[in-house]
């Protein structure tokens, strides 16, 4: 038996964020009580015509340029036909004639290493009605009917789970740095279909493709994409992949197993046609190019940069690109002309260890940049210790007061070497035994020797200085 290779491709769905819908007034904003950001061409009611979001129109012209997609010459919207509950009007406005982004490609990171992801379209859409079922009725809310949606399809180039997930987490912090959508799955923001097929290794033609439809995070994602593998392979080797058939099926959280919804619906059957109620209009350079400005640097671009100029670890850098704020911040100290290191150490410790512990965000901690180079400034100048610039770091914060406010003359760094030499003079002395056993060859009592220096001085003495003292006198 020939080995089988999986080829994937998804179909990513995001909700955008804009103040109200994509072709309709009400409001856009997730709300748990149903049925209250409607209008009525939400509800297809006769004589209401849609009016596009310029806005949304925007954010998926940003989006078609960071995939590297041709963007069209002019703006269409065509209607895609089909009757189910979440969609009074019977149809759902989208694109088809002409994408807002085709032809992309981007680059991703798995496991350390790039890989390349085709893009072949992304396209504005209208999202649906969400529909919840239960054991004898089924229930409607009409709040996300009309909410703004970026479909992105890939082409089928992914070869496993891994790499299929690490592109959806790379393109939710996309949407999420741009500000385009909170890109949030607990609230259905991202939903996504796996198109899934094996062929043998060494053949360009494609197995039987089998899509799951609405997976709605990203572990369902990889486990749906495994399962459909080993399902498929399966079948091949018992020389059954004829009952591979091309269909819908949907991912079962419960029995972890994807089930059979429908035969797969092919494009013909939608009975697309222009939206004549959109009349098209025309994208101009001049508004490409205003867009552009407005995209910031990305993620995977600051993580290299950090890495290749500032000599940063893939892990510290990897955490600070994680949230656009904590990148922005780390930009703001390197400008302030902290040291980078030295900035980083303070981001992934004690900064993001503090607002973890309180549930904040790095734009409400009180200690600005300007605050914690402040900070760094008392320690490099060896004002204060380590150690106290942590203890100074949390009054800082609590109190909301200066730094400069905690710096008093009883508070400074002992730095005077004559006055160091002579407490450890006294502590060698009052410590014969340890001393003794050092000498013998227990080097971890040097430990002791410069925590009693930092008992005596309450933590003031300068711990460089202090052990360079200290070898010079125990040895």
């Amino acid at each position: 038996m020939k080995k089988q290779i999986a080829v994937i491709g998804l179909e990513m769905h995001c909700e955008l964020k804009s103040n109200s819908k994509v072709f309709s007034p009400a409001r856009n904003a997730y709300n748990e009580t149903p049925n209250i950001n409607i209008a009525p061409i939400d509800m297809a009611f006769p004589g209401t015509l849609p009016v596009v979001n310029k806005k949304c129109v925007a954010d998926a012209l940003k989006m078609s340029m960071i995939l590297n997609c041709t963007q069209p010459e002019y703006m269409y919207f065509d209607r895609k036909h089909y009757y189910y509950p979440d969609l009074p009007k019977g149809y759902q406005i989208t694109q088809m004639t002409e994408p807002v982004g085709v032809n992309g490609k981007i680059e991703i990171e798995v496991k350390e290493k790039l890989i390349p992801v085709y893009i072949h379209d992304i396209h504005l859409e209208e999202d649906a009605a969400s529909l919840d079922h239960y054991f004898d009725t089924s229930t409607i809310d009409y709040n996300r009917a009309g909410v703004p949606l970026l479909e992105l399809v890939t082409e089928p180039c992914f070869h496993s789970a891994d790499e299929a997930v690490a592109f959806l987490e790379h393109m939710r912090d996309v949407y999420k740095y741009c500000g385009i959508s909170e890109a949030d799955t607990k609230k259905g923001q991202i939903r996504c279909d796996v198109n899934v097929s094996i062929k043998d290794e060494d053949s360009d033609i494609l197995g039987t493709k089998v899509e799951v439809k609405n997976v709605n995070s990203f572990g369902g994602v990889s486990d749906a994409i495994n399962y459909e593998i080993k399902r498929q392979t399966e079948l091949k080797e018992q020389g059954r992949y004829a009952e591979v058939e091309q269909e819908t099926r949907r991912w079962d959280e419960e029995s972890m197993q994807t089930i059979r919804m429908r035969s797969k619906v092919d494009a013909i059957d939608y009975k697309y046609f222009v939206e004549p109620n959109i009349p098209k209009y025309r994208i101009s350079k001049e508004w490409l190019e205003e867009l552009k400005k407005e995209i910031p640097r990305l993620h995977l671009e600051r993580k290299y940069d950090y890495i290749n100029n500032y000599g940063l670890s893939n892990y510290d850098a990897t955490i600070l690109v994680k949230e656009k704020d904590i990148a922005d911040y780390f930009e703001e100290c390197l400008k302030l002309n902290i040291e980078a290191k030295t900035a980083s150490n303070w981001i992934t410790t004690q900064i993001l260890g503090y607002i973890n512990k309180n549930d904040l965000t790095i734009k409400d901690i009180y200690l600005t940049p300007a605050r914690l180079k402040d900070l760094v400034d008392l320690i490099n100048k060896g004002t204060i210790s380590s150690k106290q610039a942590k203890e100074i770091f949390e009054k800082v914060i609590k109190e909301q007061k200066e730094v400069k406010d905690f710096i008093t003359s009883d508070s400074a760094q002992i730095n005077d070497k004559e006055e160091l030499i002579n407490l450890i003079e006294e502590i060698i002395k009052n410590s014969p035994n340890q001393v003794e056993q050092y000498k013998a060859g227990k080097t971890n009592l040097f430990d002791y020797f410069v925590g009693q220096v930092m008992k005596n001085t309450r933590g003031k003495a300068n711990p460089m200085l202090t052990k360079e003292i200290l070898t010079e006198k125990l040895n």
